[in-house]
C-alpha cells in the first residue's frame, strides 16, 4: 500500500512540474515570427545564393577552378578583331564572348571561395535564401545573356575566322616555299654557268 500511494504521489508531481512549466510560458507574448509575411533580418556577411553580373564577366575561369564542388560551368568563345565587347565597370578590356555560365545550386556548398579570386568582381553572394525547387532541375540557374541562336553564330564565326587564318598561313607558307624553290633554281643554274665557263 505504501509503494502505490508513493507511485501515485510521483505522478502527480512529475505532472505538476510540467504544468508548472506550461503555466510559466502561458502569460508570456508570442515570439514566433510570422514567415513568410515577416521574416528575420540576416547578419551582414550571410552566405546564400551566388549571383553573376555578366556585364563584368570576363570569362577567366578562376571561379570554376577554385570551386571545391565543381558546382560552377563555364564555356567560351574568342571574340574576332573587329568586334568590341566593350568594358568592365573596373575599366578591364573584354575578349571573350562568355556562352556558357551554369551554376548548379544543388551541388553548392556556399563556401563563398568562387568570390575572392574574381578580378572584376562579378560574382558574389546574396541574402537571397528561398529558392527551392520540386525538381533538381530548377537549381541549375544559366547566367549567361546569350541566346542559343548567339552561342551558335559566335561559335561559327570564330570557326570560320580561324581556318581563314590557317589557309592564310598555309598559302603564306606554300608562298614561301616556291620563292625558296626558285631562289635555289636560280642558284643551280648560276653554279652550272660557272663551272662551264671554267671548264670552256
Amino acid at each position: 500500500m505504501k509503494q502505490y500511494l508513493k507511485n501515485t504521489w510521483e505522478g502527480i508531481w512529475t505532472v505538476l512540474i510540467g504544468m508548472k512549466i506550461t503555466f510559466k510560458h502561458l502569460f508570456v507574448p508570442a515570439v514566433t515570427i510570422q514567415y513568410p509575411d515577416v521574416k528575420v533580418p540576416l547578419p551582414e556577411r550571410v552566405r546564400n545564393r551566388l549571383y553573376v553580373n555578366m556585364d563584368d564577366c570576363i570569362g577567366c575561369d578562376q571561379c570554376a577552378r577554385a570551386c571545391p564542388v565543381s558546382c560552377i560551368e563555364i564555356e567560351t568563345v574568342k571574340s574576332l578583331p573587329t568586334e568590341d565587347l566593350g568594358k568592365t565597370s573596373n575599366g578591364k578590356k573584354k575578349a571573350l564572348w562568355v556562352t556558357k555560365f551554369n551554376i548548379d545550386f544543388a551541388k553548392c556548398c556556399y563556401c563563398q571561395l568562387c568570390v575572392f579570386p574574381c578580378p572584376t568582381e562579378c560574382i558574389y553572394m546574396t541574402d537571397i535564401y528561398e529558392f527551392s525547387e520540386f525538381k533538381r532541375e530548377g537549381l541549375l540557374y544559366n547566367f549567361s545573356t546569350l541566346t542559343h541562336e548567339e552561342v551558335l553564330e559566335k561559335k561559327a564565326n570564330f570557326e570560320k575566322f580561324q581556318a581563314e587564318k590557317e589557309a592564310q598561313k598555309a598559302a603564306e607558307a606554300k608562298a614561301k616555299a616556291e620563292v625558296a624553290a626558285k631562289t635555289k633554281e636560280s642558284e643551280n643554274k648560276s653554279d652550272t654557268g660557272s663551272n662551264k665557263s671554267e671548264n670552256g
